[in-house]
């Protein structure tokens, strides 16, 4: 857990009348917006309610704070200044988590970095956000390359981490109870310029060119983690395992979200369905958060069967539409999913499947088709449209298309350090998602494609979604992408990428005529393939990956 050195019994000093100074100074009827007052309630009314669960070790919320004050106080004494970005690349373990809090404090950016990039990726983040102290796991340190190629030359921090036993080459530099070590404690101080101040910058995938830095604001963060609560029930007992990876969007904002209600963070520093079927059980988790890809893991995982779980545990997912298959197969088991929808721009969550108590007389398939859509803005999202390329609202009628664009209290500050970017993005006065959807007429918005994954067939627009939810119908079926290749006559057609079950097996032409009874046939596959499909570290399909294979050496852009 790489733990600070300390006595038994040390606790945060928290400055109050530093605190109450700061507050003076402000008008009588506004407080900042920023995460940490979540912490600092939080140490108030749960100073001994578990808050971090590791291994064997465990945590009460003074512990927590108290290691967040050291490494605030280490981050000071090794020269980091307002506005300075500290990065991180380590998998979910409790320094991470701690970080979230201990950046803010001293008022820098996080920037946690996905840890399946490539090494030319992972310098290109550290060149690019200008990070002067790097903390990395062993197991990762070959990610960061040669850190002479390093523009900044950062100060590097390993995380070591005695209880999974981990191994590594560490880089040059202190561990992290070296780091920390005599450092002064920093009292949780929420007083901060919320809206011009950041807590964070999360580097986009870079499918498509070079990943841009999305900054997120103390004002931001807070609202979309008051979200969270609010969607997901969180609350005093909540036990949130930690499926999804910290670097992703900071988690959703949920380790705010559960430091707020001062919930209990299960950690997990690798995604294991046995491992996590056990923890659950172990720390009675009520909820974990992760992409369809995950789901599926779990429901397959032979541990898994004839498993229900009750109580029932609460599941966001996001990152792709779940088919109506899978929620299906969730609610079998005693998963109770919310489909969120959002982007890295957007702080993860901007939209979810709110379900309306006629839903709920459905049966499990017609449910499950209602909870597939992406639903409506929450709480403090508010504003989300469909529109076409004139910026006019389409008709809510669930079948004509146009881009989904959103604006409020959780669209990013912009791209760092590229304004050319953030005007692109943020034309017309309104955030442009990239994805086409349609509206219905109950005011749920329903994706039907990334504009760039539309397949556009003898001037008829396909959707590569609805072709999906088709396909992970059929029982052999375990997952599934579908992308355009060329047609001679039709300039494209559909092309469909399969992985099976364990165990299973189908024909090409059994999926295809599968397909050609349940939908009209100019959207079936004109091609299928099995394969292992490719993915991003948070669970998402490349598409991009597959359509390039298709399209290798024709004229045709790459969308």
């Amino acid at each position: 857990m790489s733990p600070s050195k300390r006595q038994k019994g040390d606790s945060v000093s928290v400055s109050w009348p530093h605190i109450m100074r700061r507050m003076l100074e402000r008008p009588v009827a506004r407080d900042e917006l920023t995460p940490l007052s979540f912490l600092q309630r939080t140490l108030r009314v749960f100073p001994e309610k578990t808050a971090v669960v590791y291994g064997d070790e465990r945590w009460h919320w003074r512990r927590f704070a108290d290691e967040v004050g050291r490494m605030a106080g280490a981050l000071v004494r090794a020269g980091i200044e307002p506005g300075d970005r500290v990065a991180v690349l380590a998998p979910n373990v409790p320094v991470v988590l701690l970080a979230h809090f201990a950046v803010l404090q001293v008022r820098a950016a996080l920037v946690a970095i996905n840890t399946r990039l490539s090494v030319d990726e992972v310098q290109y983040i550290l060149n690019h956000s200008g990070a002067t102290v790097v903390m990395v796991d062993p197991e990762l340190a070959d990610k960061v390359g040669e850190p002479a190629k390093l523009d900044a030359r950062p100060k590097f921090v390993n995380l070591e981490d005695p209880v999974a036993g981990v191994v590594g080459t560490p880089l040059d530099g202190p561990t992290f109870a070296e780091f920390v070590d005599g450092a002064d404690v920093l009292g949780v101080d929420g007083g901060i310029d919320d809206e011009d101040r950041i807590t964070s910058i999360n580097y986009t995938s870079g499918t498509t060119g070079r990943p841009k830095g999305v900054m997120y604001t103390h004002r931001g963060a807070y609202l979309n983690a008051l979200a969270a609560i609010q969607m997901q029930r969180l609350e005093r007992d909540s036990v949130f395992l930690w499926t999804l990876p910290l670097f992703h969007c900071n988690g959703w904002c949920f380790p705010w979200a559960m430091t707020a209600v001062g919930g209990t963070h299960a950690m997990l520093r690798a995604v294991d369905p046995p491992r996590i079927l056990e923890l659950i059980s172990q720390e009675r988790v009520t909820h974990f958060n992760g992409a369809p890809t995950l789901l599926l893991m779990l429901a397959e995982a032979p541990e898994a069967q004839g498993v229900r779980f009750d109580p029932a545990i609460r599941v966001a997912t996001g990152g792709s539409p779940p088919s109506p298959t899978l929620l299906a197969r969730m609610e079998e088991i005693g998963v109770i999913v919310t489909h969120l929808y959002g982007l890295t721009e957007t702080y993860g969550p901007h939209a979810y499947c709110e379900m309306q108590p006629g839903w709920e007389g459905l049966d499990v398939e017609g449910r499950a088709e209602m909870l597939a859509r992406q639903g409506v803005p929450h709480h403090t999202a508010t504003h989300l449209r469909v529109v076409d390329d004139d910026m006019n609202d389409v008709t809510p009628n669930g079948e004509v298309m146009g881009e989904v664009v959103m604006r409020g209290n959780n669209v990013m500050k912009g791209y760092y350090a590229d304004p050319e970017a953030t005007a692109e993005a943020f034309r017309g006065g309104w955030f442009h998602s990239g994805d086409l959807g349609v509206l219905h007429a109950d005011g749920y918005i329903e994706l039907r494609d990334r504009k760039k994954d539309i397949i556009i067939s003898g001037g008829e627009n396909i959707s590569t979604i609805e072709v999906e939810h088709i396909l992970v119908k059929h029982p052999a079926v375990l997952e599934c992408a579908v992308v355009s290749m060329p047609h001679e006559k039709w300039g494209e057609v559909p092309k469909a990428f399969v992985s099976l079950k364990p165990g299973e097996s189908v024909t090409e032409e059994d999926l295809v005529s599968f397909c050609r009874d349940r939908l009209a046939h100019f959207k079936c596959p004109k091609a299928i393939e099995f394969m292992e499909l490719p993915k991003t570290s948070t669970g998402k399909i490349q598409k991009f990956r597959l359509r390039e294979k298709e399209w290798a050496g024709e004229e045709k852009r790459i969308r």
